[in-house]
């Protein structure tokens, strides 16, 4: 039974390294892109705001249970805290806390859309394998 569990696990393990090769690392800007899609779908500013909260608090949950797995390297872990860092600026700018002077708002669409464009950046510079995208993904689907 272990045996079908881990043949089971690399199976789709496999199955998405195809999927995430021909995605790459857009796939968390692609998660923003939604979030950012939903709270301009919204009108009351309340419910943008909370849009934009549970998004970064569920991408920085996702990156710290990858984080303490073993399958991810030393680098993917600074990638990750790197990452952490960044969400965790987004959500102190979202909430006007650590110094941040709190998102108008009238400003959340936009902010949405600053939160999407820094996503893109970081899959510039902030190296994560493919591995650890994964995991990401993975932790991803499971939370929501």
């Amino acid at each position: 039974m272990m045996a079908r569990t881990i043949l089971g696990a690399l199976i789709v393990l496999l199955a998405m390294t195809q999927a995430a090769s021909a995605g790459g690392g857009s796939d968390i800007s692609k998660y923003f892109n939604n979030t950012s899609l939903e709270v301009k779908a919204t009108d009351n500013p309340t419910q943008k705001r909370e849009i934009l909260r549970s998004s970064l608090e569920t991408m920085t949950k996702a990156l710290d249970k990858v984080e303490s797995s073993a399958l991810v390297s030393a680098e993917d872990r600074t990638g990750a805290t790197l990452l952490r860092a960044t969400l965790q600026e987004k959500q102190d700018e979202l909430n006007g806390t650590n110094g941040f002077e709190r998102v108008a708002d009238s400003q959340l669409n936009s902010f949405s859309d600053y939160v999407v464009q820094d996503m893109q950046q970081a899959d510039q510079y902030i190296s994560v394998s493919l591995v650890a995208l994964l995991l990401i993904i993975i932790v991803l689907i499971l939370i929501l």
